[in-house]
């Protein structure tokens, strides 16, 4: 499938209850929705790129630099249930679900990404995860893991520290993989997202993929060596500003 047509999706809403109007926070004279959207048109397989939104606001803004928005219904559980109300109008063999508060996306990992599910055709689903570098985002329950089996599929996505090293004792080399939250699916099953269960593990975890998990399905995790940043609270701001100055 490399002539496979390639859409992102771009989730934002403007209720964010730590930084409301999240989407529209103004990063070095440039809204966050304009720099996620500006990064994932840079990725080489991708064709289009469409923000999914539940505000008029979010829509002019995206309208206002020449994007493609989407109004969507407000009552959406998750971002991938909003990216499937899209794909459900849109023509597209695949569908990348990219988080509308990442700024410094990779557009290599969106890439990266979307060549693994290409790359496995039994494959539904595949995400990307980044090898963990400090210590402290182990025990973070904002930095989500994953552990993966032998064929790099994941066993499970978790706040908590997985794997847990029992024998501190000995000398085992673990790696811990941070999961990135950047999603790739065909599209048949992106519309079976929204008609499937919720688990009692999604809840617990609040972690949307855990969903696709609960459910018997597999998900291709690819390596990346990009480490997301996102913006989750104010203080978020000024640490993305600095990055950008690099740049």
């Amino acid at each position: 499938m490399d002539s496979a047509r390639v859409i992102v999706v771009i989730p934002a809403r403007y209720g964010s209850t730590r930084l409301p109007g999240k989407p529209l926070v103004p990063l070095a004279g440039t809204s966050m929705i304009q720099r996620v959207y500006e990064r994932a048109k840079a990725a080489q397989r991708v064709h289009r790129v469409i923000v999914a939104t539940d505000d008029d606001r979010i829509m002019q803004a995206v309208q206002s630099f020449g994007g493609e928005a989407r109004m969507t219904r407000a009552d959406h559980r998750t971002g991938t249930e909003r990216v499937a109300e899209v794909a459900a109008h849109e023509t597209g063999d695949i569908f990348v679900n990219v988080q509308g508060d990442e700024p410094l996306l990779d557009p290599h990992a969106v890439d990266t990404a979307v060549q693994a599910l290409l790359g496995e055709p039994q494959a539904s689903v595949a995400t990307v995860a980044t090898a963990i570098k400090t210590p402290a985002d182990i025990m973070d329950p904002n930095v989500c893991k994953v552990v993966l089996d032998f064929d790099e599929n994941a066993l499970y996505f978790s706040r908590a520290p997985i794997p847990w090293v029992r024998d501190t004792h000995s000398k085992i080399q673990v790696r811990h993989w941070k999961h990135l939250g950047l999603y790739v699916f065909r599209r048949d099953a992106l519309l079976e997202y929204p008609t499937l269960p919720q688990g009692e593990l999604e809840r617990i975890e609040q972690l949307e993929q855990l969903r696709w998990l609960e459910n018997g399905w597999k998900i291709k995790v690819a390596e990346v060596e990009h480490d997301a940043v996102s913006v989750d609270v104010p203080e978020d701001v000024a640490r993305v500003e600095k990055l950008l100055a690099k740049l």
